[in-house]
């Protein structure tokens, strides 16, 4: 039934920043082998995730579809189809994320209010860009606080599309770009009907990165311990062959 396996990576096929284990690389593998086109979707740079995966030979979507990058196997190294760097009105965003923080007491922060990106990607860092990691975890770690004010950071930036980025964030993506729009792009080049793309994501709650992946009516494989990825994965499209 499908044809093409796309995957999210941190929290799906790895920890946090993490190399794949020897179980999820087999994994992909046998995907492979079994005739599987496989593709990642990611919410970094392409580069940063064909790093993370140590060079495995995979198609990457990055910074929610802005780039996109072929695996060449003469060269073993990605060819970037698409590498898109979108304005972004720095004034403005800084003024409304000032905004955002004055009303909800967020108005202490280490380093930069604000990451820009040179993608156009924007991350609204709460505890600010040099925060350590401790209080960073510590900050939200059910995304309660966060998922209470998404709608009005939402209502605040109409022109982009809002994630619950990291531990203490939004991440937030020039409007249409996120995976779900990246992933129908890639559809509509290879000739794809959504029945015939599967993704494998972790992040499906509200603001979640995978979120619009599932709205937007792709089949969705839910992970919530990327532990158990592999096993889902063999048992869904490799048990008894294809």
């Amino acid at each position: 039934m499908f044809k093409l396996i796309a995957f999210d990576l941190d929290g799906t096929l790895t920890q946090h920043k993490t190399p794949m284990t020897p179980d999820i690389r087999s994994t992909l593998d046998d995907l492979r082998a079994a005739g599987y086109s496989l593709l990642m979707a990611g919410a970094g740079a392409c580069r940063r995730i064909f790093r993370q995966m140590e060079g495995y030979p995979i198609d990457v979507l990055g910074n929610y579809g802005l780039q996109y990058a072929k695996y060449d196997p003469a060269t073993r190294d990605l060819a970037f189809v698409r590498d898109e760097t979108l304005p972004c009105d720095r004034e403005s965003v800084s003024r409304r994320v000032a905004s955002i923080r004055e009303k909800h007491g967020w108005t202490k922060f280490a380093g930069e209010s604000v990451e820009f990106h040179d993608s156009g990607v924007v991350t609204f860092a709460i505890l600010g860009t040099k925060a350590v990691q401790a209080d960073k975890l510590a900050f939200d770690p059910d995304r309660a606080k966060r998922r209470a004010v998404y709608a009005e950071v939402c209502a605040a930036f109409p022109d982009y599309k809002v994630f619950v980025g990291g531990s203490s964030s939004y991440d937030m993506a020039p409007a249409p770009y996120d995976k779900g729009y990246a992933l129908s792009l890639v559809c509509g080049e290879r000739g794809l009907a959504k029945e015939e793309v599967l993704y494998v994501g972790d992040d499906y709650g509200p603001g979640g990165n995978d979120e619009s992946v599932l709205l937007a009516g792709f089949p969705f494989l839910k992970i919530d311990d990327y532990r158990d990825t592999p096993r889902l994965l063999r048992e869904k499209l490799l048990a008894g062959g294809r």
